[in-house]
């Protein structure tokens, strides 16, 4: 059965022994996430907070925090029907009478799909007006957070002028009692209803929900072409209607079976600060303006508990779930772009900020073809870095993957950098705020080296501590970037490491090589590809030429967010608390300032 809301995926998780309890009374200012945080960096269970301090509502945390419970939450029918659809252009031609009958159990579930609409449901047993929101348990999750935020929100739209819908994940940060900021970034469904209506001078009714069925969350936060509705999503995911209730308290239907709906509108022609927010990168995303949705009636159902997550440096919860989706959608790639075998986004640089695929170069630079393919498609059209290679590689195994692509690696000819472009607006490595650049890298054909694997000479001032990463990759200790500006390109030139394919300038050398994870997040969300790959370079053809190894600086520049660690007041709570959080014991305390990179 379908796991239909989050009542009876607390039940089910209650049963597998996935749940803990937490009687005692924790603050949601800041101590449930770090509660949270070490929870999940030792690989715990989910968390029920029954008595949130101030608050009216019992919260729930890392609820899909490990591949089991992300399971147990979707079950093994999205990815059979995903894999069934990606083969029907097979399976399906030549069309004929004998394999559409083979067929009928797939088209029986696709009569299924769709919306079932009721005059009330369970999220409309309680309907408050005007909406006072302060009686909800949000979180607070880091001490320069910019206030209290829904983390697990769905925001529902529909578009003015035709009616299509939109549900997407926009943290919601609590203004007051009646007001949130709405964190719509750029390419975003609903920000383009909104842009809509704002040029016609009208507000855009909203419904923010929490809660209701698992696959509503998976379905808003899928990188869907902007046309594809993701209520008919959620229906194909569960495998039947998605309940629908009529709306006491505005013009938009409701999801029947969600926790929680906040029914307002975000007002025309206003903005309010809204940050910063810890986020997934690892950093504080800054204060920016953003739209306001005004609350006009809180709704709610009998014994509801508000669901939330905390994000981080990963692997937080987010990741179990984007990894999922990836895994889901990964059979579809194909279909969609033919000449990609497969593509993995890397979690741990925040998705974003790289991805890698294996590709077909059935004829000379192919390659580049399906790299466009994929930096047009969709969210993927924020990637910042992208690596491509025509040789069978597991792409989760990131040093086969570094060192496929640098064996078959011609700097002269196989780095593409892209400056002036739209970048993912929680990466503050560009110039400005979703400003930024994109680099391509190939390896495709024959090797055309061998790596090196130990590095014996001798480095400039300043540069130090050379630790090899995998083969081709030299990972160099450098002073502070605003100390020496000029080391990357010193490095480039330098006789000793013309050998190396790549070499990547770290703050902390010994740190960034911890682990496979740790290296992804500190070379990828550290830099920029315009302003932050170095290498000798000359113009030929409007290309640039590149020769000798490309130096990727991935220190902390002036003007970068600090990194995520929590304040020693509330780990001082924690520590103290520990006992009193988990009495009967067998919850082991991760450390949260490490998270799982190393």
């Amino acid at each position: 059965m379908p796991v239909r809301d989050l009542a009876g995926f607390l039940n089910l998780l209650r049963a597998e022994g996935e749940l803990v309890e937490i009687d005692a009374c924790v603050d949601p200012d800041l101590e449930i996430a770090e509660v949270h945080r070490r929870v999940i960096a030792a690989g715990g269970p989910a968390l029920l907070f029954k008595n949130p301090k101030g608050k009216g509502f019992p919260v729930v945390t890392n609820l899909f925090g490990s591949a089991k419970r992300v399971e147990l939450a979707f079950g093994k029918r999205p990815m059979e029907f995903v894999q069934r659809t990606a083969n029907l252009p097979h399976e399906l031609m030549p069309p004929s009478l004998g394999k559409l009958w083979g067929m009928r159990d797939y088209l029986g579930e696709a009569f299924k799909v769709g919306l079932n609409q009721m005059s009330s449901g369970p999220v409309t047993q309680f309907v408050n007006r005007p909406g006072d929101i302060s009686t909800l348990p949000m979180l607070k999750s880091w001490s320069e957070d910019g206030g209290d935020f829904i983390t697990l929100p769905l925001v529902y739209t529909e578009h003015p002028e035709n009616g299509s819908h939109n549900l997407g994940m926009y943290r919601i940060q609590r203004h007051d009692k009646n007001t949130t900021g709405v964190h719509m970034q750029i390419g975003k469904g609903g920000g383009f209803h909104f842009g809509v209506a704002e040029a016609k001078g009208q507000d855009l009714p909203a419904v923010i929900y929490t809660g209701g069925p698992p696959a509503l969350i998976l379905s808003a936060i899928a990188p869907l072409p902007e046309n594809v509705p993701e209520l008919i999503l959620a229906s194909l995911l569960t495998g039947e209607r998605l309940r629908m209730a009529d709306n006491p308290a505005g013009p938009l239907p409701l999801v029947a079976d969600a926790e929680f709906a906040l029914v307002g509108k975000i007002k025309a022609g206003v903005r309010r600060p809204e940050g910063p927010f810890g986020d997934h990168y690892g950093y504080y995303s800054l204060e920016h303006d953003y739209p306001v949705f005004e609350v006009d009636a809180l709704l709610h159902r009998k014994d509801a508990v508000f669901p939330a997550t905390v994000v981080g440096k990963p692997r937080q919860e987010d990741f179990y779930i984007g990894d999922y989706l990836q895994e889901l959608l990964s059979p579809l790639f194909p279909v969609v772009m033919p000449a990609v075998r497969d593509l993995w986004s890397y979690g741990e640089s925040g998705y974003h900020a790289l991805s890698a695929a294996v590709v077909h170069e059935r004829y000379g630079r192919e390659a580049m073809a399906s790299a466009f393919r994929i930096l047009g498609e969709g969210q993927l059209s924020l990637t910042k870095f992208l690596l491509l290679t025509d040789k069978p590689t597991d792409l989760k195994d990131f040093k086969s993957v570094m060192e496929t692509i640098l064996e078959r690696f011609n700097p002269e000819t196989d780095l593409y950098v892209m400056a002036n472009l739209s970048m993912d607006t929680l990466d503050y490595a560009g110039p400005a705020v979703n400003k930024g650049s994109k680099g391509v890298m190939l390896g495709i054909g024959d090797p055309v080296r061998k790596l090196p694997r130990a590095f014996e000479g001798s480095l400039p001032r300043g540069a130090s501590h050379p630790t090899v990463y995998c083969g081709g990759v030299l990972v160099i200790q450098g002073p502070k970037y605003s100390s020496d500006t000029t080391l990357p390109g010193v490095l480039a030139q330098h006789p000793d490491l013309q050998d190396w394919p790549m070499i990547v300038l770290v703050d902390n050398a010994k740190q960034a090589t911890r682990s496979d994870p740790r290296f992804i997040w500190t070379a990828f969300t550290r830099f920029e590809p315009a302003a932050d790959l170095h290498a000798q370079s000359r113009v030929h053809r409007h290309h640039l030429v590149y020769s000798g190894p490309i130096v990727l600086d991935a220190r902390i520049k002036p003007g970068y967010p600090d990194e995520l660690f929590c304040d020693p007041d509330t780990a001082k709570t924690v520590d103290e608390r520990w006992k009193e959080y988990f009495p009967q014991g067998g919850v082991e305390m991760g450390d949260s300032d490490v998270a799982n990179l190393d």
